[in-house]
């Protein structure tokens, strides 16, 4: 069996990191140093339910948007992550060393640019013993998640558009149905075991 485990959501608290360093690069320091009679007003607007960022942190614009998230603070918000849970990565080494000699287990994620060596940043930093770890984008996403047998994800276009999903439950997936769900990446190991068993009754 073919195993995808989504870095976003999953393994890093990606959404966190945007928020705070929105709060102290944007918010903070804008009202600190406006000195315009008519400031743009930088604001967070919660509860941060979807994964359409724009719809939650106030912009001037998209290019401001793309620029903060891919060129000025890549590293910041991707490599300098905390993981989702405290031992997210104890979960993970265990259940990859318990499963690797039976199935092919990858670590997968959706970045473009500056990106991908933050999230290798992040991998490392954490200690990340799996060996496959794979990149997929807009063009070649189909393609990319298509060959997997299994993927644990929280984003909520995998969970509607693939089948084959474990759900990592989320504030911005609550409302998507999915046969197996989970709240901890240590509950993988039972989840793979019955999942196994009942293929084989």
């Amino acid at each position: 069996m073919k195993i995808g485990i989504d870095v976003n959501g999953v393994l890093r608290d990606t959404i966190g990191k945007f928020k705070t360093t929105y709060e102290k690069f944007l918010i903070e320091n804008n009202s600190e140093n406006s000195e315009s009679e008519n400031p743009f007003e930088y604001k967070v607007s919660e509860p941060i339910d979807s994964l359409d960022l724009m719809n939650h942190f106030s912009f001037q614009s998209k290019e401001e948007f793309f620029s903060f998230l891919y060129e000025e603070f890549p590293m910041e918000i991707f490599g300098h992550s905390p993981s989702t849970e405290l031992l997210s990565f104890n979960y993970l080494n265990d259940f990859y060393l318990d499963f690797r000699n039976d199935h092919e287990i990858v670590i997968i994620s959706d970045e473009i640019g500056k990106t991908k060596p933050a999230t290798l940043f992040f991998l490392s930093k954490f200690g990340c013993l799996l060996e496959s770890i794979l990149f997929y984008n807009d063009s070649n996403k189909t393609k990319v998640l298509g060959d997997f047998d299994l993927i644990v994800t929280s984003n909520p276009d995998i969970l509607i558009n693939y089948n084959n999903c474990i759900k990592f439950n989320t504030i911005y997936n609550e409302k998507i149905n999915c046969d197996k769900s989970i709240n901890s990446i240590e509950e993988l190991k039972l989840i793979l075991k019955n999942k196994l068993d009942a293929t084989n009754s």
